[in-house]
């Protein structure tokens, strides 16, 4: 059982204690505040810092049921090079995507296997029935979306207790579990950003720092400067430093001229999508468009689209209706109703792609 501290997680835990399962709780250790790791300290807020792991303990203590601390910090650094290399690339990275893919059902699963254990568990909002993964009960909450990349062979050997439930339920039963953290909040920033400074911890870690360039329209007119792209998001308002007289937006990044274009919102409009990475958990048929429910951020709700497996490792999907910036380095995941079909990373958002 993958135990953050939180109260998700700690629920998740007292259920299948009380479904009569043989229960090992383990913390990944990726590091804590007033330590560093590849010299980055880690935030209070995350769901991995020292008062986590304690309040853990705790309620493995409180459950009966053995604990154990993994160290995770090597691998870690994978999480952190990756978060600083897509956004140098002009992306815009998930790691909390990448960390369950690469940590908690990568080698949380490794480290299962070497003690004999048979499922991997954790306090997702998500369900798994038939072998199928499938949205939470509390759409809401719901967390399918970031585990989209979960290997097909591997979901017969998830748990995800609290699935079923809504937060509000999930906190009463904390209650009536006994749990202390039944009133803990949630946590709300990425782990190695504690300050919410994107910009600031990729220019850090960056040799040479970053490069001033152009800011441009959307006919190429250099209409001002920047101090690096990386300062940028697609779809970003405010604190762009140009001004035209009407409402601007980012609407790309070029990391190769390190440009970045501003243009109105309508420019932000795209018909569809293309990704690579992709992980299908089902058979999808090449080249065969599939009508589809397709999500392009972590909080946002599925949309009407269709989706088709192209050339190998690629999809492209199709929106019934244009969808606001669609950016590069996140992940779409596509859905049947609350079951999930599978997904990919963005490569390119087609901005003028249509039905």
């Amino acid at each position: 059982m993958a135990m953050s501290g939180g109260v998700d997680s700690s629920v998740a835990a007292a259920l299948l204690v009380r479904e009569g399962y043989e229960v090992v709780g383990c913390f990944m250790r990726l590091g804590s505040p007033g330590e560093s790791v590849d010299d980055l300290q880690i935030g209070h807020k995350g769901c991995c810092s020292i008062n986590d792991a304690a309040d853990a303990r705790l309620v493995a203590a409180e459950l009966g049921i053995p604990f154990y601390v993994c160290n995770f910090k090597k691998e870690f650094s994978r999480i952190i090079d990756y978060f600083v290399g897509a956004y140098n690339d002009g992306l815009t990275p998930n790691p909390c995507v990448r960390c369950n893919d690469w940590l908690k059902f990568g080698k949380l699963h490794s480290y299962a296997r070497q003690i004999g254990a048979r499922y991997v568990a954790s306090g997702h909002y998500a369900r798994i029935e038939d072998g199928a993964l499938l949205r939470g009960v509390d759409h809401g909450k719901d967390q399918s979306y970031v585990l989209f990349g979960t290997p097909r062979d591997r979901i017969d050997e998830m748990l995800l207790p609290i699935g079923g439930y809504r937060k509000s339920q999930v906190r009463d039963l904390a209650r009536q579990f006994g749990l202390r953290v039944f009133d803990k909040p949630d946590s709300q920033e990425i782990c190695f950003v504690p300050d919410d400074d994107y910009a600031g911890l990729v220019e850090r870690r960056s040799d040479g720092g970053f490069e001033a360039g152009s800011i441009i329209d959307r006919d190429g007119k250099t209409i001002g400067t920047h101090e690096g792209h990386q300062h940028f998001t697609i779809g970003q308002r405010r604190g762009v430093g140009v001004a035209l007289g009407y409402p601007i937006y980012v609407v790309e990044k070029n990391a190769t001229d390190n440009t970045v274009t501003v243009g109105s919102r309508d420019d932000l409009l795209a018909g569809g999508c293309v990704a690579a990475e992709t992980n299908w958990l089902c058979e999808p048929e090449p080249d065969t468009w599939t009508p589809c429910g397709a999500q392009i951020r972590y909080n946002a709700e599925p949309v009407p689209a269709r989706v088709r497996s192209t050339a190998r490792d690629r999809l492209e999907v199709r929106f019934d209706e244009p969808q606001f910036a669609v950016a590069p380095g996140q992940a779409v995941v596509c859905y049947e109703g609350d079951r999930v079909l599978g997904g990919g990373w963005i490569t390119e958002a087609r901005r003028h792609g249509g039905a």
